[in-house]
């Protein structure tokens, strides 16, 4: 028995041997090419010099920019410092502006000090929405950032105050400062600020306002963050890079495929092309020949308990000692003391020992083999996996207490929607809103649905999607986008829903793709009606009432006959019928966001009602909800609409709609009919409360500007 475990150990201390004399280690650059400028190591595909780099994209301009002083890394044809490459993710990290925004004493705005900072980059570079927050810092401050996607404008912000620096938090939460998340795949972006009172409040100890998109967690918000921000030019910010523009499939046929030996190949979520990362037990550069050499685990003298330790390709092995028996490994079984009666023992040394040499065997000629069986049985547990994570057990236990109210949502698995998207290719997204992206899909009967795919995979964002489900599954209305099924199976949360193929109403509205003719009059009466009608359906017509919370002109679809769908059910609330209000976190869109739910956090169904005014005014003037230059008037046409119930302002326009028809439609009203029309009381005044010209702007004038922009319709028409 001694003697064969002697042999086991001899044969196995061998084959360590060869296996490490047969991987060599490999550098980062390409052989001959230089793979540091200053301070930082440049891995190929990058590279510093002339055929040295995988395509010009990937050039790094290493420049001396004062004598004596180390090289600065550059991204190929800018001017953005490179400060980290990061290979295994395709990421890199650069160091970015910060924007300001100062003003002096008077209240001027001091044009040396203030700075509006762009940033545009050339593929295969974008900015990173996981990896990523946009901030902005002041006690007087709102800040919007504008990006690209390709011709897809993206426009988010947020806004913080405080009255002085004693009531500023140790964190980032509206009072001082604010965060908010970003989308993928942005190309460049633009910073904008402004101030409301120009500072004039607190400008002895905050006379600047600070906008930036930075690392996560590479910013910490306090109240000291005023005085540093005023001496820091630059902070981290990381991007995204990949190979091409094609999937892992489609590039694996094909030349220049650049995943090298013992690597796999990664498609990144919500991005074209793909990366490179070496196998699990290998370490090493996945682009270069022989890059990527097996990780030695018996150099840590603590991986086995006692006992051998032998290497093999991309793994390890422990051999107990004499009187023992086990795996040896300290994270498995460890060695334990061998019973000395076993009649088993001898020949289990003896399986051992065969064992071992079919492996080396298996090993030396079916490596690769065996890492496609380990990766399949791999991908069956992450379906379970994905199933529970993205809320399948809380839909199930949801759907109990609705006594199954979605039995016709069909349950989609992966693989179809992963061939109705082209593997969700960019020129497929269609949209792209707070919760996750929107492609278009063509599933195998040929019928068109649009397929929206959460952003990150996280608990809230399970919560939210299973909330999408129950909300959508108990709504039956020709003006609510219909949920046709949804997918678990994947790493996050997919939902099916009919395709609306015209656009949304703010494309209309804006007409910012300069592709859609202006509305009549007459489309955004109809328009304005069809959603009041929805939100009315929603808030009084089904057994539980369902509060939107983020109604906005991008959140309503418009079909090939111009009827409205109200859509994006992600953040929208059930009220329980002996509820009328509840309390909940705040959630909603800069400008669409009800003034009264902000501060409170008591949300009722007025919520929704102030948002719809906002899209009103937008189908009336055709301006952005954040660009209205009469606030005052803003103000008082809230409190317009705060009065009302969504059902009193549908019956309102519909009203006015069978106006614009009649005859006498465009003859001009009495102030009998202006009355009738106008219905309640609630209707004909604002609250004194609402603002200081509250007494000076009623419901009637704009009651009454509707009707004006009706006739004239109608008589240019005529």
């Amino acid at each position: 028995m001694a003697f064969l475990q002697k042999m086991l150990i001899l044969q196995l201390s061998v084959f360590s041997v060869i296996l490490t004399t047969a991987t060599p280690a490999v550098g980062q650059a390409l052989p001959g090419c230089p793979d540091r400028c200053g301070d930082l190591l440049i891995p190929y595909p990058f590279g510093i010099a002339e055929g040295c780099h995988l395509g010009e994209e990937f050039f790094i301009n290493c420049t001396t920019e004062v004598i004596g002083t180390s090289p600065t890394p550059y991204l190929a044809g800018t001017e953005i410092p490179v400060s980290n490459i990061f290979l295994d993710q395709g990421e890199l990290q650069i160091m970015q502006f910060v924007a300001r925004d100062c003003y002096d004493s008077q209240g001027y705005l001091d044009k040396k000090l203030s700075k509006v900072r762009i940033l545009s980059l050339n593929p295969p570079f974008t900015i990173s929405g996981t990896k990523n927050k946009f901030f902005a810092v002041g006690c007087d401050t709102y800040a919007i950032f504008e990006g690209y996607r390709g011709h897809e404008r993206y426009i988010t912000g947020c806004m913080s105050f405080c009255e002085s620096l004693g009531s500023v938090n140790e964190s980032c939460s509206g009072i001082g400062c604010c965060q908010t998340s970003i989308p993928t795949g942005l190309q460049n972006r633009t910073v904008k600020m402004n101030s409301y009172y120009n500072h004039a409040f607190i400008w002895d100890f905050n006379p600047c306002s600070y906008s930036f998109i930075v690392e996560d967690g590479q910013f910490e918000f306090s109240s000291k963050s005023f005085q540093e921000l005023d001496r820091t030019s630059r902070l981290p910010m990381v991007l995204n890079w990949q190979i091409g523009n094609e999937t892992c499939d489609e590039a694996q046929k094909k030349q220049g495929y650049a995943c090298k030996g013992n690597s796999t190949c990664v498609n990144p979520i919500n991005l074209s092309g793909y990366f490179c990362q070496c196998l699990p037990g290998y370490e090493g550069n996945p682009y270069l020949p022989d890059g990527c050499h097996d990780i030695n685990e018996c150099k840590n003298s603590n991986i086995c308990s006692e006992g051998a330790c032998v290497n093999f390709p991309g793994t390890y092995a422990c051999v107990c000692p004499k009187g023992f028996e086990g795996d040896g490994r300290k994270a498995g079984t460890g060695c334990r003391k061998d019973n000395p009666m076993n009649p088993h023992q001898t020949s289990r040394l003896l399986i051992i020992s065969l064992g071992m040499s079919v492996a080396f065997l298996f090993i030396m000629v079916g490596s690769s083999w065996t890492y496609l069986g380990v990766k399949k049985r791999k991908f069956i547990q992450l379906r379970e996996k994905y199933f529970k994570e993205n809320g399948g057990l809380l839909l199930q236990q949801k759907l109990a207490n609705h006594e199954g109210a979605v039995q016709t949502t069909k349950i989609f698995t992966a693989e179809e929607l992963e061939k109705a998207t082209n593997n969700y290719h960019e020129d497929r997204v269609v949209g792209e809103g707070g919760f996750g992206t929107v492609y278009k899909g063509i599933l195998a009967d040929g019928k068109v649905v649009a397929i929206k795919k959460s952003k990150i995979s996280a608990p809230s964002q399970s919560e939210q999607f299973v909330n999408e489900v129950i909300v959508l599954s108990q709504v039956n209305h020709r003006n609510v986008v219909r949920l046709l099924g949804c997918c678990f199976e994947t790493p996050v949360p997919l939902l099916v829903y009919e395709f609306i193929t015209n656009g949304t109403l703010f494309e209309h509205i804006h007409n910012n793709k300069g592709e859609k003719s202006p509305l009549p009059w007459e489309l955004r009466l109809k328009i304005a009606a069809e959603i009041a009608g929805a939100l009315a359906y929603l808030h009084s017509s089904i057994s539980m009432p369902i509060i939107h919370r983020d109604v906005k002109a991008t959140n309503v679809l418009i079909d090939d006959n111009y009827t409205a769908k109200v859509s994006d059910f992600g953040a929208s609330r059930l009220v329980p019928l002996d509820q009328t209000q509840i309390t909940t976190l705040v959630q909603g869109t800069l400008g669409y966001l009800d003034p009264e739910y902000f501060h409170s956090n008591q949300l009722t169904e007025k919520s929704d009602v102030y948002s719809f005014g906002v899209v009103l005014v937008e189908l009336l003037t055709s301006k952005l909800a954040l660009s209205f230059t009469r606030p005052e008037a803003e103000r008082n046409l809230a409190c317009f609409f705060e009065r009302p119930t969504m059902k009193e302002v549908s019956m309102e326009l519909e009203g006015m709609r069978i106006s614009a028809k009649h005859p006498w439609g465009k003859t001009g009203f009495s102030p009998e009919d202006t009355e009738h029309l106008l219905g309640s009381p609630s209707f004909s005044h604002v609250r004194s409360d609402c603002g200081p010209n509250s007494a000076t702007i009623s419901a009637a004038s704009v009651y009454e500007s509707m009707r004006m922009e009706m006739l004239m319709a109608y008589d240019n028409g005529r």
